[in-house]
C-alpha cells in the first residue's frame, strides 16, 4: 500500500514536497492550514481530497502515515512533536528548530514513538552532491581535511518585519535560513563531532529596502526586524578537520554563491551554484569539479550532472517516503540536524560573546 501523507502548510514549498512523495508511490491525502482558503486552493491544485484547519483532528486520522510540515520555523518542534507522539513519521522543513534543543526534544519523541524523523535538507539530493558523495564514499576524496562553506548574496533580505526576519519566530537570521551548505559540508565531511566554534554575524544593511530581496514575505511596518544579515565562523572538530561556513542576505559581494569547496587528502571538489540575480533560479549556473595531482601535473576534472533546477527538493521529499518503506537509506539523520543546530547556537553564542565556544 501507498504511503499516505498529510501536509500542514499549504505554502510554496507544498509544491515540491508533493511532487516527490508523488514520484516515491506515496499518496497526500490531506492538507491542513490555518487559513482554511488557503487548505482549500492547494487542495484543489494537487487533487488532495481532504482539509483541514486543526492539526489535532488531521492526526486522528488513521489512514495517514505520515506527516509533512511547511510552517515557520516556530513551529516546526511543536509540530514535529505532536506529529511523532500520534504515531507519524515527520518530514520537517529546514531548519530543524530554533536550537539544538528543540531538536533533542524531536530525537526523544521519534524515539518513544519508534517513528521516522527527517528534514528538507534538499542540496543533498542535488545530482552533483550525490555523486560527490558517491566518489568520497568509494575512497577517491580521501578524509577531507578542510572545508568551506557558502551561501551569501548580495541583495537577498526576505522582506522586513515578517517572520523571516523576527528572532522568536525565525530563531535567527540568514545563519539560519542558508544554512543548506554548512549543512552539506558536514555531510561531504561525514558529520564530525565539533569541537569549538568561532562566529561573528553582522546586521549591516537591516532595514535598508536597498538590499531586499526578490522572494519572501510582505514588508510589515509594524513587524520586528532583529536578526542578523551575514555571519562568517570557523569551526574544529574533534577528528581534526576544520569548517570555514559564510552566510548571507546582504553583502557586498558580486553575486549570489551557493557552494562548498573541500580538501581531502586525496583530492579536493567543489560543487557550486552562481546566480545572476540574487534569488532566481533560472540565471543559475552549476558546476561540480574534483581536483587532483596526477605525475606532478594538476589536474582538474569537470563532472557534467544533469539539470536540477529545483535544488533537490522533489528528490529529497521522495527519499522520505522511500525511506518509511524501506526501500532507501535516509538522505539524512536526526543526530544530524541535532549536531548542525548546535553548531548554529554556538555561532550566536560566540558572536554575543566575543569568544570562541568550546563544545
Amino acid at each position: 500500500m501507498a504511503t499516505k501523507i498529510g501536509v500542514i502548510g499549504a505554502g510554496g514549498m507544498l509544491q515540491y514536497h508533493h511532487a516527490g512523495f508523488v514520484k516515491a508511490g506515496g499518496e497526500v491525502v490531506a492538507v491542513c492550514d490555518m487559513n482554511a482558503e488557503a487548505a482549500i486552493a492547494a487542495a484543489e491544485k494537487y487533487g488532495v481530497s481532504q482539509t483541514y484547519t486543526d492539526v489535532s483532528e488531521l492526526l486522528a486520522n488513521d489512514e495517514i502515515d505520515a506527516v509533512s510540515i511547511i510552517v515557520p520555523n516556530k513551529f516546526h518542534a511543536p509540530l514535529a512533536v505532536q506529529c511523532l507522539e500520534a504515531g507519524k513519521h515527520v518530514f520537517c522543513e529546514k531548519p530543524p528548530a530554533l536550537n539544538a534543543a528543540e531538536v533533542q526534544g524531536m530525537i526523544e519523541a521519534a524515539e518513544t514513538s519508534g517513528t521516522k524523523l527527517m528534514f528538507n535538507f534538499n542540496n543533498r539530493a542535488r545530482p552533483e552532491s550525490v555523486e560527490l558523495k558517491k566518489r568520497i564514499e568509494a575512497g577517491e576524496i580521501g578524509k577531507i581535511n578542510s572545508a568551506q562553506s557558502k551561501w551569501i548574496r548580495r541583495t537577498g533580505i526576505p522582506g522586513f518585519g515578517g517572520w523571516f526576519t523576527t528572532k522568536d519566530l525565525a530563531g535567527g537570521g540568514a545563519t539560519i535560513d542558508l544554512l543548506h551548505m554548512i549543512d552539506l559540508a558536514l555531510y561531504f565531511m561525514d558529520y564530525p563531532k565539533p569541537t569549538n566554534v568561532l562566529g561573528q554575524t553582522f546586521d549591516t544593511f537591516m532595514g535598508d529596502p536597498g538590499f531586499k530581496g526578490p522572494w519572501g514575505i510582505p514588508d510589515r511596518a509594524d513587524g520586528v526586524t532583529d536578526v542578523e544579515s551575514a555571519a562568517h565562523g570557523f569551526v574544529t572538530f574533534d577528528t581534526g578537520q576544520v569548517l570555514t561556513l559564510q552566510v548571507s542576505w546582504a553583502e557586498m559581494i558580486k553575486r549570489e554563491e551557493v557552494s562548498v569547496v573541500f580538501q581531502g587528502m586525496k583530492a579536493g571538489g567543489k560543487i557550486e551554484r552562481l546566480f545572476g540575480t540574487d534569488g532566481l533560479d533560472e540565471t543559475a549556473i552549476d558546476t561540480c569539479e574534483l581536483y587532483t595531482q596526477k605525475e606532478g601535473k594538476s589536474v582538474d576534472t569537470i563532472l557534467e550532472m544533469p539539470e536540477c533546477e529545483d535544488m533537490g527538493r522533489i528528490d529529497s521529499a521522495a527519499n522520505f517516503v522511500e525511506s518509511i518503506e524501506g526501500k532507501a537509506a535516509p538522505l539524512n539523520t536526526p543526530d544530524q540536524a541535532l549536531h548542525l543546530m548546535t553548531i548554529i547556537d554556538a555561532i550566536y553564542e560566540s558572536s554575543n560573546s566575543g569568544k570562541a565556544v568550546s563544545l
